[in-house]
């Protein structure tokens, strides 16, 4: 007992540490696979990656990230190999919200794609962040 009573603040310090080294995947909700819209932006002029709203047509027609690959969730399994036969390219998922996207994500990793990812807060994110977006 006097061993936690004389090294109690190496003992808090330990504590703080580890609980810091966990605070980002305790942030993004425990999920993976998830971007800010500044880690989107250079993940696309970086690493060429792909976007791709799942959105349904009227939400794209609304507002889309320029350059944007249309297939809505329900046909993305059917449609993403022929869209993006490259399973190593880094994937991007957008959607109004970041819901669909999330879903959308699970969908290409069991499709073997090896870097999907989702855009945090969806489109609202990506206007929030004053980044360039077209209409259909």
């Amino acid at each position: 007992m006097s061993f936690f009573i004389e090294n109690w603040v190496l003992i808090a310090v330990a504590f703080v540490s580890g609980a810091l080294l966990v605070w980002p995947a305790v942030k993004a909700g425990g999920r993976t696979g998830t971007l800010n819209a500044a880690d989107a932006v250079t993940l696309m002029n970086r690493q060429k990656a792909v976007v791709i709203d799942v959105s349904d047509a009227k939400e794209f027609a609304e507002g889309h990230i320029v350059g944007a690959r249309h297939l809505p969730l329900d046909e993305l399994e059917a449609k993403l190999p022929g869209a993006v036969k490259n399973k190593a390219l880094p994937l991007i998922f957008v959607c109004p919200t970041g819901a669909r996207a999330n879903r959308a994500v699970a969908v290409a990793k069991k499709l073997g794609y090896e870097n999907p990812q989702s855009l945090t807060g969806g489109m609202g994110a990506w206007r929030t962040a004053g980044l360039p977006s077209e209409k259909a």
